[in-house]
């Protein structure tokens, strides 16, 4: 990434509440651990006989303990031995947990096993156990409980790190940097720690605060630092025994550990996001263009069982909005089967996810006006009426079936108690009513022995039968549209037929509309019987399919989209119709789908010709 991208990440991420906040936070830690002790020093460690354990008052803000000493400056000179401590033995854990957890990942599986086995049996421990054992072992001071708490922390960290690399290394990319001849060196710096910095650095910040806690622990029980010196713990250790003449001397360094655990905390999160580990951006909306809607379309259809007016949506990208869906209308009409066709990336999944209202943040979503089943669902920017009434509309009269039904089924849960959820949820119907119902549309969508299924996983059930799960679920309500997103995309052509059959009995049986998002142009021309063709975010042709079956497409990327699809007697010497990598259709690029479109069909025609030639001969 360029230094600018970078600098912009990182004004990004501190603009955010949280980074003005972590920011405010290290800049008071930074001021103590630098000045603390040079501002209260003296008068930290100063006692004044008569004024022995003073409640708290202008001259003494937080009172003075048992020698008289100030309990405010105290608080401010400890601040530096505190958080030094807390960050070595934090980076300590930290660096040498990574790099232990990380070697399974590369070593000789013996290796690697061995060091694993280790690192279980010390978790075997509790943290606080093992810290206490090594402090004893290294002696009490600072130097010993610096070591006994990194040493304590290093277990936590390298299994975390282990799982997350055990993740990515069996991944293809690292199996093909293997294959390359990376080395082992290589494998974990620039492939594998990369790729799962994200929660370690979050747990690094948490870690920081925990340290600081353990410290204050340590100290507290005599363990830690010793006199002369003093830190927070310490403090706390002798302020609990004054706790009942003045509070304030207990009071004061417990606020200083919990305060600097929050910061620590918050400035892993900013790190996290300005790195790019946790993506972040601001939260001014972008302002987007006004677009000309796809078609000129009345606002109100009492026929049409959806409407979409102007459908924006946009996404945060490195250092502008970039528009996904821009200006799209379309209507759906009511027992309607419309098919939505465009390659991967052109916005068809999007604009049937932000109808359904489940396009969530970072995206920004602004429309005219999306009206469904008579009601206006969205204006603007948000919903319009009541979100309650906004969700049981969607959750009793629009079914979604996505395109993988294992990411969509919890695989924790029971089949049957998923597809009952919208009856108890949004149908009025009792746990058992709703499971009873459930096994009934899941016979329904010729599942065959629908109470047995009902009462496995989604893991025991074929590609097929959790597809037809899904659409069992939609029908829990009275579906007045469905809307597929690729459902047969990751099945075989026999499972494809069944799913597709059993959409079309469902259509015929409830009337409901179904709206199919698909790139496969055979599904949706033997499905469907109108298509809208959607490119780069708009929608630039809405045709009827015997029309476009016919050859009477008018746009240049539709008639590309059909001339991609090989058939029997499609010529092999002739390119395929391609889409130049532009933003719109220009002049060269329409006469270059032409010209490939014409070759095609003068190839054809000439095959033709001499066939009829050797036949007449």
């Amino acid at each position: 990434m360029s230094a600018a991208g970078m600098t912009g990440r990182w004004r990004s991420a501190l603009l955010t509440p949280t980074g003005l906040a972590a920011l405010a936070g290290m800049a008071v830690l930074l001021f103590l651990v630098v000045l603390g002790p040079v501002i209260w020093g003296d008068i930290s460690t100063t006692t004044n006989p008569a004024a022995l354990s003073q409640k708290p008052s202008p001259t003494h803000p937080f009172g003075t303990d048992a020698g008289g000493r100030d309990v405010f400056a105290r608080t401010m000179t400890a601040a530096r031995l505190s958080v030094l401590m807390a960050l070595a033995a934090s980076a300590m854990g930290v660096l040498g947990g990574a790099l232990l957890g990380a070697l399974p990942s590369v070593l000789p599986r013996p290796l690697g096993r061995a060091i694993l086995a280790g690192v279980n049996f010390a978790l075997a421990f509790p943290g606080l156990l093992i810290t206490v054992v090594l402090s004893v072992v290294f002696g009490q001071g600072i130097l010993g409980a610096v070591f006994a708490i990194g040493l304590a922390i290093l277990p936590a960290y390298a299994r975390l790190t282990s799982t997350l690399a055990a993740s990515v290394g069996g991944r293809d990319f690292v199996a093909a940097a293997r294959v390359l001849g990376v080395s082992r060196a290589g494998l974990l710096l620039r492939h594998i720690m990369p790729n799962i910095a994200a929660p370690l650095i979050v747990n690094a910040s948490v870690t920081a605060g925990g340290a600081l806690t353990a410290f204050a622990g340590l100290s507290y029980l005599g363990l830690g630092v010793q006199q002369p010196e003093f830190d927070w713990g310490r403090m706390l250790n002798e302020g609990l025994l004054k706790i009942f003449v003045n509070p304030a001397t207990a009071l004061a360094p417990g606020i200083a550990v919990v305060v600097s655990g929050i910061i620590f905390t918050l400035v892993g999160e900013t790190i996290a996001r300005a790195t790019g580990v946790a993506r972040t951006f601001s939260d001014k909306l972008p302002r987007l263009r006004p677009r000309e809607t796809s078609a000129v379309l009345p606002i109100e259809d009492n026929n049409a069982v959806l409407q979409v007016r102007g459908l924006q949506i946009a996404a945060p990208g490195r250092t502008r909005w970039a528009e996904l869906v821009r200006g799209v209308s379309f209507d759906v009409g009511r027992g309607e089967l419309v098919g939505l066709v465009g390659e991967s990336g052109s916005g068809k999944s999007m604009t049937c996810m932000a109808v359904a209202q489940l396009a969530d943040h970072p995206l920004h979503v602004s429309a005219q006006s999306i009206r469904f089943d008579g009601q206006e669902i969205y204006r603007g920017t948000a919903p319009a009426g009541s979100r309650r009434a906004v969700s049981r509309l969607l959750g009793t009269r629009l079914a979604m079936v996505f395109q993988d039904p294992m990411s969509s089924l919890n695989p924790s849960l029971r089949v049957g108690g998923q597809v009952a959820e919208p009856g108890f949820l949004h149908g009025g119907l009792s746990r058992r009513a709703a499971w009873l119902k459930a096994i009934r549309r899941l016979g329904q969508v010729q599942i065959a022995d629908p109470e047995r299924r009902a009462k496995q996983h989604p893991h025991e059930l074929s590609g097929g039968m959790r597809q037809r799960a899904m659409i069992a679920m939609g029908l829990m309500g009275k579906p007045a549209l469905i809307i597929a997103d690729e459902p047969t995309t990751a099945l075989d052509v026999t499972v494809q037929r069944e799913v597709l059959t059993v959409l079309h009995r469902v259509h015929q049986e409830t009337g409901s509309a179904v709206l199919m998002i698909s790139h496969d142009m055979a599904v949706i021309t033997g499905f469907c019987t109108r298509v809208m063709v959607m490119y780069r975010g708009r929608i630039v042709e809405d045709i009827s399919t015997e029309d476009l079956v016919a050859g009477n497409a008018r746009h240049p990327y539709t008639r590309a989209l059909l001339g991609a699809v090989p058939t029997l007697e499609t010529e092999r010497s002739v390119p395929m119709p391609t889409i130049a990598d532009g933003e719109e259709f220009d002049t060269d690029l329409r006469f270059d789908l032409e010209h490939k479109l014409a070759a095609r069909e003068q190839s054809a025609a000439d095959k033709d010709a001499i066939e009829r030639e050797g036949a007449h001969a």
